[in-house]
C-alpha cells in the first residue's frame, strides 16, 4: 500500500522506499524508464515455459531432420500430398465404388454406433460419478474408483477395440465394447469432477433435514450440474462418432469409416475419400448446432 509523504500543504505518494512515486508505479505495475507499463514482464515461471516451448521445437525440427525418408524425395512428396488434399477438398464425388444411399446408410451406422455407446457409458459413468464425488461418497470407494478410471483411460480406444476384437472376433460388438470402456472412464471423471464443485451448503442443509442420498442427488446435484452433464455427454458423443469412424474397418464395425477405408486403401478414389470426409464434418456440426439449441431451451430458459 502507498505511503504518503508531506511536502509543504500537498502529500506526495511514496513507495516502499520511501521515494516518490506516481501513476501506475504507485500501484504496484512494472514500469519502464520512460514511465510506461510493461505488459511483458520475465519472470520465473515465464522463463521455464518459453525454454520448455524452445526445446520441444528444437526436438521437432532435429526429428524431422534425422528421420529417414528412405528414396522418397521429401519436398516432391508435400507438394503431392498438399495437391491430393486440395483435390479431395474441392473436388468431392462419387466415382463408382458406392452409391449415395450407401454413404448414408454407412454414416446412420457409425451414428447408431456412436449413440448405443454414448448412452449406456453416460448411464454407467452417472452412477459411477456418483460414487466418485468426494462429497457424495467415502473417500475409499472415490478413490479406488478413481484408481480404476485412471487406468481404463491410460489405454487408447483403439488398443481397446484391438482387445476385444482378438477376445470376441470381429463384429460391432468389439467396437461397442471398446468405446465403452474408454467412454465410461472419460465421463466418470468428468462427472465426478462435477459433482465435487456442487455448494457443500446445499447438500448439508439436504441432509440436516433428513433427505436420503438419492434426494440429495436429484434435488441439489443434477438441477445445478446439469448444463455441465449436458456438455460433457455431447463433447463424449462426438469423441465417440470419430472413434466409430475409425475403428469401422479394424473392429470390421462397418459403417462409414470402412468405406472411408476401402476409398483410401483399396480404389484409391480421392473424389470418393473428400465426399466421406464432408458426410463427417456435416455430422459434426449438426451435433454442435444440435447440443447449442439443447443448452438454450432445456437449461439457460430454466
Amino acid at each position: 500500500m502507498s505511503q504518503f509523504a508531506k511536502e509543504g500543504a500537498a502529500y506526495q505518494p511514496v513507495d516502499h522506499q520511501g521515494k516518490a512515486c506516481e501513476g501506475a508505479a504507485c500501484a504496484g505495475a512494472r514500469v519502464s524508464r520512460t514511465g510506461k507499463i510493461k505488459t511483458r514482464c520475465m519472470n520465473k515461471s515465464n522463463a521455464v515455459l518459453g525454454a520448455t516451448l524452445g526445446l520441444l521445437a528444437a526436438v521437432t525440427v532435429l526429428t524431422f531432420v534425422l528421420m529417414d525418408y528412405g528414396d522418397t524425395p521429401l519436398l516432391e512428396a508435400t507438394s503431392n500430398a498438399l495437391g491430393d488434399s486440395a483435390t479431395m477438398l474441392t473436388q468431392p464425388g462419387l466415382g463408382g465404388h458406392f452409391t449415395l444411399p450407401d454413404l448414408v446408410d454407412g454414416l446412420f451406422v457409425s451414428l447408431a454406433l456412436a449413440t448405443l455407446t454414448t448412452v449406456l457409458g453416460a448411464v454407467i459413468a452417472f452412477v459411477l460419478g456418483l460414487c466418485a464425488a468426494m462429497n457424495l461418497s467415502n473417500r475409499v470407494a472415490s478413490n479406488a474408483i478413481k484408481a480404476v478410471m485412471s487406468l481404463f483411460r491410460a489405454v487408447p480406444t483403439i488398443l481397446w477395440v484391438l482387445i476385444f476384437t482378438v477376445a470376441i472376433g470381429l463384429g460391432p460388438e468389439a467396437a461397442v465394447a471398446g468405446l465403452l470402456f474408454h467412454g465410461i472412464a472419460y465421463l466418470t471423471k468428468a462427472y465426478s469432477e462435477s459433482f465435487e464443485e456442487v455448494d457443500p451448503g446445499v447438500v448439508e442443509a439436504l441432509r440436516a433435514s433428513g433427505a436420503s442420498w438419492w434426494q440429495v442427488v436429484f434435488s441439489a446435484v443434477v438441477p445445478e450440474k446439469l448444463s455441465e452433464i449436458l456438455s460433457w455427454t455431447f463433447i463424449r458423443f462426438e469423441i465417440n462418432f470419430v472413434n466409430a469412424v475409425a475403428v469401422g474397418a479394424v473392429a470390421g464395425a462397418g459403417g462409414i469409416g470402412y468405406q472411408l477405408f476401402l476409398a483410401g486403401s483399396f480404389y484409391y478414389d480421392i473424389h470418393e475419400v473428400g465426399l466421406i470426409v464432408y458426410f463427417c464434418f456435416a455430422v459434426a456440426v449438426a451435433l454442435e448446432l444440435l447440443s447449442t439449441q439443447l443448452r438454450k431451451r432445456f437449461i439457460v430458459q430454466n
